[in-house]
């Protein structure tokens, strides 16, 4: 990566037991994938396909 640091934060944990990833980007939205590379597009995709909504409950959102 280049440029200079944004302070935003992503996290991603391994479920123990499974293949599944669990990731939070800086914006609070959540989600779930076995594909490392689809966890880091979602992450990074931001703020597109994950803007967090009132009416909508956050978590495993594609």
């Amino acid at each position: 990566m280049s440029g200079s640091p944004t302070g935003e934060i992503y996290r991603i944990a391994w479920l123990p037991g499974t293949d599944v990833l669990h990731g939070t980007c800086h914006c609070g939205r959540e989600h779930s994938s076995q594909d490392p590379i689809e966890m880091w597009e979602w992450m990074l995709a931001h703020p597109q396909g994950h803007q967090p909504q009132p009416d909508q409950p956050q978590g495993n959102s594609s």
